[in-house]
């Protein structure tokens, strides 16, 4: 099995940055795509960011030129640096893997960490 493991959540006020960091631990073979999604109270879940191994990154447009994804393959771990943060970016944020297991994807989940935007 997997586990992912989030840090970095908390309070910044409008136009400020935030690193999330996500680690990645167990049976972490075949994690072919790792990535960020968040999700408001009544609202689905939707992704942020995401990289595939050897990837480029890919970014919901509501986040593109603010938020920047980074993999780490030696220590197991992705980051989100979120700058020029808004309130609308107020959310709790989900860390995923996409674990291929030779016939689909499984998806894992971290336990999700707050981001709150707000003056």
């Amino acid at each position: 099995q997997v586990q992912l493991v989030e840090s970095g959540g908390g309070l910044v006020q409008p136009g400020g940055s935030l690193r999330l960091s996500c680690a990645a631990s167990g049976s972490i073979f075949r994690i072919k795509v790792m990535g960020w999604y968040r999700q408001i109270p009544g609202k689905e879940r939707e992704l942020v960011a995401s990289i595939a191994s050897g990837g480029s990154p890919n970014y919901a447009d509501s986040v593109k030129g603010r938020f920047t994804i980074s993999r780490d393959n030696a220590k197991n771990t992705v980051y989100l640096q979120m700058n020029s943060l808004k309130p609308e970016d107020t959310a709790v944020y989900y860390c995923n893997a996409k674990k291929w297991t030779g016939d689909r994807y499984l998806d894992v989940w971290g336990q999700g960490t707050l981001v709150t935007v707000s003056s």
